[in-house]
């Protein structure tokens, strides 16, 4: 399956990994900045493949490469609607990182135009292939926890100005947003998706507490109130010194208690249920090596979008996964922007709409 990269920095080596993981024909990397594309195919010993075309204008890539079948995004964030869209209407498959627009608008556009297309959308929430991950979620679809009660995410990671440094995106309402939009938008996917998709309300506070060289928010807290009954509180902040401290999951239900930590919940710390088997006992500590934050979900993620390309079904994270993951980011910016409740579905919502926020 013909494959080229669009976006060649910080995330990229992770795409690069699940490409070779995957045994995809690996023919295009795209970024406006040559050196990145050339640091990044050193990195993994493919400086000197001449199948890989470099290009730093992805309409010269797309366009030049009619037989392309797949491709992910992974440029700032501002530019994944654009990008996705051209590649959709080029009939091109897409994984787009996180998150997969800025704007409600956008999201359900690229949906509408993969769907008339034809081709696969998969946002790359990578987390949900962690192994601790799906052991919640094989629990939570047996009924093991019974009737949920409430859960909770905590993303308490370090960003300093030296990450910002890095790109100036980083940080802007247009590009990126705040720390839940970039840093958090995994956790809290993962606590709709185990929850209930369907959330009525959310109630959010944001503030700028030690980042003022930025445009958007360092901390973030929400109460959000599901359709099923159930409760869930969010915390995502880059303020915790001096380093990353954990992304932790807690899923609390009448006959089931777990807790998922690490520094990107990919360990199990609690696993208790009503109903306990022996097979339960080998998820009590479980512990899942990552090399990064971003853990090892890439090669899972991108090995299901191939199975899904052949097969003609929707991938297991599919475009709706991404919109709603970005639907729950954008709740948290407009209550807390205008200090109230605010219902669900959300309708003409972007991160622009807050741009003067901490001015």
């Amino acid at each position: 399956m013909k494959y080229a990269l669009i976006g060649c920095g910080r995330i990229a080596t992770n795409h690069v990994k699940a490409v070779l993981n995957n045994g995809l024909e690996f023919i295009a990397a795209c970024d406006i900045e040559s050196a990145n594309i050339e640091s990044l195919l050193e990195k993994h010993n493919l400086q000197n493949n001449e199948g890989i075309e470099r290009f730093t204008d992805y309409k010269e890539m797309v366009d030049s490469h009619p037989e392309l079948e797949l491709v992910a995004i992974a440029t700032s964030s501002g530019a994944h609607a654009e990008i996705a869209l051209y590649c959709i209407d080029h009939g091109i498959n897409v994984i787009i990182e996180k998150p997969m627009a800025m704007s409600m608008e956008d999201a359900e556009e690229i949906i509408k135009r993969s769907e008339e297309k034809g081709v696969k959308v998969s946002a790359c929430h990578q987390n949900r292939f962690n192994v601790a991950v799906q052991q919640m979620r094989k629990a939570l679809e047996s009924g093991r926890f019974g009737k949920l009660s409430h859960g909770s995410i905590h993303v308490r990671w370090n960003r300093g100005k030296q990450y910002y440094d890095q790109a100036s995106w980083r940080g802007t309402w247009a590009d990126d947003g705040g720390c839940l939009m970039n840093q958090c938008i995994h956790g809290i996917d993962l606590l709709r998706w185990m929850m209930g998709d369907d959330v009525v309300s959310v109630y959010g506070v944001t503030r700028q507490q030690q980042h003022d060289y930025l445009e958007a928010e360092d901390v973030g807290m929400a109460v959000v109130t599901f359709a099923n009954g159930a409760v869930a509180t969010i915390e995502g902040t880059t303020n915790v010194y001096p380093q990353n401290l954990e992304e932790t999951l807690y899923l609390f239900g009448e006959k089931g208690t777990v807790k998922l930590g690490g520094k990107s919940t990919n360990n199990i710390d609690v696993w208790d249920f009503a109903d306990e088997t022996e097979a339960d006992a080998k998820n009590k500590g479980l512990e899942e090596a990552t090399s990064n934050v971003y853990g090892n979900g890439h090669t899972s993620l991108y090995a299901d979008v191939i199975d899904a390309i052949t097969n003609g079904r929707k991938p297991y994270v599919d475009g709706e996964a991404g919109k709603r993951a970005l639907e729950l980011v954008l709740a948290i910016y407009k209550s807390a922007a205008e200090n109230r409740p605010i219902k669900l579905p959300l309708e003409n919502c972007s991160t622009l709409d807050f741009i003067d926020r901490f001015v």
